[in-house]
């Protein structure tokens, strides 16, 4: 029997997928069954005691079809305890006698392991301060309630004891279950391993480790790995789970070589700019020629699972063209619109993949990097107006296998369109997060400012980018437009839109800010809630409340 912690947050993932594999050294892991547990309904029951039960494995080839059981047990762990718990395991790293008690000189090599650059006058008063009944020796009691008054204090925990890394550069919460997960899987031979993130990672064999550091990249979220990381995860918003977005492995090693190096940066101003400007547009023509149209199924196979056609209008064999068919309609009732006649709150623009910032500051420092990053480079002379000043934005980022016609967030009156000519740099995370170039300011886009009595103005920003070279729009100047309303479409690619709000205009909802403060992009459907007007509602925004379960 094994057991693993696990952490979890009013608005974050919660459900858990337990998966049993057949291991394999030398090729992918193979899947024999899995089941799905809400951490949520754990929290109902009456925990004061352990509550077990046994779970049906399900055939991953069919979800009605069960491979046997599982026996699953949790409950609910006293903060106390859980303190006690790693001052075990950390105790057990320079507990060299195995008494479970720590001399001076083992609480000495303990400080020095957590890279906190202490002075030997400061380790030997931490020592005093933490041996209380003054033995001469500090045992786990003594060390669980030292670190969890100089985490409040002064941290003295600087780098995980484990692996090295630095901590305490995000918070709290994120560096304990960093350190948790360093002690559950550093030996890596436990029968039950936790930690994976998607299952596809999960279903990686050992050779898994070998390819990750051939392509010097990492399996993680957040800028911890940054546009270093060859998968790119996300949360989705609906599932609450997080899922890996579909890359293959050859684009992404070209992307980090031409986005993430100087060399790649000399060759963008060497001419890769318009080589980049011919492919899309090459690429555009291909995609509007009725000879593309048999590469409708292959995308469908590509995405499978990802792609919905139930939910298109139209049936798929009426698409003339690849481009028909990825400009394609949904029907109505695929994307309601939430609080459709309460305009103080804002939906979301587009199926994506959403980052939002109260401010341009916050996006800089979590996820845009591009170094001229600015909201006037953003919207241009013509379009910039002073109400934007230290505004708030929203990134919708659309992958290829999103619906691709992107829709208006608030209710209000369209003042104008500015058309901005430029690159067609790629808009995914790996050239968004390079120093090296500025995609947002660079890119073609197109600027709509939208005026709105609940919002004031609005910008909204359609970005071009590599083979989108159209950018359409449905609506024109002087229209007025009602929240939900389909205001354009980008052809065949992945592009992104920025929408920017007035300073101290917007509350955006808790779970994207939160997400997005972790550098983990949220997936989002069109009409799903987006924020709530500050100027016409009293809006008080509570704190995630955090618990830890077992």
């Amino acid at each position: 029997m094994q057991e693993k912690k696990v952490v979890i947050e009013t608005n974050g993932p919660h459900i858990a997928r337990i998966s049993v594999f057949e291991t394999n050294r030398f090729s992918k892991n193979t899947l024999v069954g899995y089941c799905e547990v809400d951490l949520f309904d754990l929290l109902t029951k009456d925990l004061e005691e352990e509550h077990a039960e046994d779970l049906a494995l399900l055939d991953p080839s069919s979800s009605i079809t069960t491979m046997g059981t599982i026996s699953v047990s949790c409950y609910i762990e006293d903060p106390v305890e859980t303190e006690q718990s790693f001052a075990r395991r950390v105790l057990a790293i320079v507990d060299y006698n195995e008494d479970g008690k720590l001399s001076l000189s083992e609480f000495s090599d303990l400080m020095k392991a957590f890279g906190n650059g202490l002075a030997v006058n400061k380790i030997e008063e931490l020592f005093r301060q933490a041996d209380t009944n003054g033995d001469g020796i500090v045992d786990m009691d003594e060390l669980a309630a030292l670190l969890a008054d100089q985490q409040e204090k002064e941290p003295i925990i600087s780098n995980c004891p484990v692996c090295g890394e630095s901590l305490g550069k995000y918070d709290k919460i994120n560096d304990m279950i960093h350190m948790t997960l360093c002690f559950d899987e550093g030996t890596g031979n436990q029968i039950m391993t936790g930690g994976f993130l998607t299952d596809k990672q999960a279903a990686y064999g050992w050779m898994f480790k070998l390819s990750e550091w051939a392509n010097f990249s990492s399996y993680d979220v957040g800028l911890r790995s940054g546009s270093t990381a060859s998968h790119i995860l996300v949360f989705d918003r609906r599932t609450k789970r997080l899922v890996e977005e579909a890359i293959d492995g050859k684009i992404v090693l070209s992307m980090r070589a031409l986005y993430q190096s100087k060399v790649g940066l000399t060759l963008i101003d060497s001419g890769v700019k318009d080589i980049l400007k011919n492919l899309s547009e090459k690429q555009g023509k291909k995609m509007n020629s009725p000879e593309s149209a048999k590469d409708i199924p292959k995308f469908l196979e590509l995405f499978a699972g990802q792609i919905n056609m139930d939910e298109t209008k139209d049936p798929i064999e009426s698409f003339k063209t690849f481009n028909e068919f990825f400009i394609r309609q949904l029907k109505p009732s695929a994307r309601p619109i939430a609080h459709i006649d309460d305009g103080s709150i804002a939906t979301c623009a587009a199926d994506c993949r959403l980052m939002a910032y109260s401010s341009v500051d916050e996006s800089t420092r979590f996820w845009i990097k591009g170094r001229k990053f600015s909201i006037e480079g953003l919207l241009g002379a013509d379009a910039h107006h002073n109400a934007f000043k230290n505004g708030s934005l929203v990134i919708f980022r659309l992958a290829p296998q999103d619906y691709h016609r992107f829709h208006v967030p608030v209710s209000g009156t369209v003042e104008k369109f500015v058309e901005i000519p430029g690159c067609l740099y790629t808009v995914n995370p790996i050239a968004v997060n390079s120093k090296y170039c500025n995609v947002f300011t660079e890119n073609k886009r197109v600027i709509s400012i939208i005026s709105t009595s609940e919002f004031g103005k609005v910008a909204f920003v359609a970005i071009g980018a590599t083979m989108v070279g159209s950018i359409a729009f449905v609506k024109k100047e002087g229209d007025y437009v009602h929240k939900g309303d389909e205001f354009g479409y980008f052809s065949f690619g992945g592009s992104t839109v920025i929408c920017v709000f007035e300073k101290d205009a917007i509350q955006f909802d808790a779970d994207l800010l939160a997400n997005s403060e972790r550098s983990l992009e949220t997936l989002v459907e069109v009409g799903t809630t987006l924020g709530v007007s500050k100027r016409n509602r009293g809006l008080k925004v509570s704190e995630l409340q955090k618990c830890s379960i077992e």
